[in-house]
């Protein structure tokens, strides 16, 4: 039996490919976008499109009680194509905002609006220096300066308000860097890497498992763990759309 799902951010590098799997597990989807232009692609998806801006409280709160989701899945950014390095300094101030702002009111909604659980996007690259890999309970990294610290701020700000919304069952993903369609990267990049395929079946796979709390999802061998993930949430990073989604 599928759930009524609300998926925000839903025309973005990760709303793409979670749809055709949302919609072959037989779920209700509402899929957000702020660009009327991007509606049409996104009910060719299989989805109830629907157009807003996170930052207008009031017409987000309606746009969520008016679908009644169960759950709510939060993949939303304010990124250039690519990571385009002269768009970078003002993308980097957006997206703690939307992180913040733009979080604390999509939880107010689905609150509102009687959703049981969340599942929102987070970064595996946000810990504080210390032994590696990083666990999910190492201590991020707050006391960092410049773009790196306003990051980290914005993503401490989203966990919280996703993980202290009772009765909302909050789980944050804390995804490590994109490649693979739609990203903009087409070779896993250094550090923290994640394929978005992966980052997509995390976020499905979250609806159904893992108790509250938070999960790194990124490719092993690297500087963050995700044993947690694999354990309980059954995830692994090898997993792959076909060829044709």
């Amino acid at each position: 039996m599928g759930y009524r799902v609300f998926l925000a951010g839903a025309s973005g590098a990760i709303g793409r490919r979670l749809a055709p799997l949302l919609r072959a597990a037989g779920h209700d989807v509402a899929g957000t976008t702020r660009s009327p232009a991007k509606a049409d692609a996104l009910r060719a998806a299989g989805f109830t499109a629907v157009v807003v801006d996170v930052f207008d409280a009031d017409a987000l709160s309606r746009a969520v009680a008016a679908f009644r989701p169960e759950i709510v899945i939060h993949q939303l950014t304010d990124l250039p194509a690519g990571l385009a390095p002269d768009q970078m300094a003002a993308a980097i101030a957006n997206n703690a905002r939307i992180r913040d702002e733009g979080t604390r009111n999509l939880v107010a909604a689905a609150g509102a609006a009687g959703a049981r659980r969340m599942v929102a996007q987070s970064i595996a690259w946000a810990y504080a220096a210390g032994p590696e890999p990083h666990t999910e309970a190492d201590p991020l990294d707050l006391a960092a300066d410049g773009p790196r610290g306003t990051s980290v701020r914005g993503v401490a700000a989203l966990e919280q308000h996703v993980l202290n919304a009772p009765p909302i069952e909050g789980v944050v993903l804390r995804y490590g860097r994109f490649y693979g369609p739609g990203t903009g990267v087409d070779a896993p990049p250094q550090g923290v890497a994640l394929h978005v395929d992966a980052a997509a079946h995390a976020a499905m796979l979250a609806m159904d498992h893992g108790e509250h709390g938070i999960f790194n999802i990124a490719e092993p061998g690297g500087p963050v763990s995700a044993e947690k993930a694999h354990a309980d949430l059954g995830w692994h990073a090898d997993f792959r759309l076909p060829v044709s989604s």
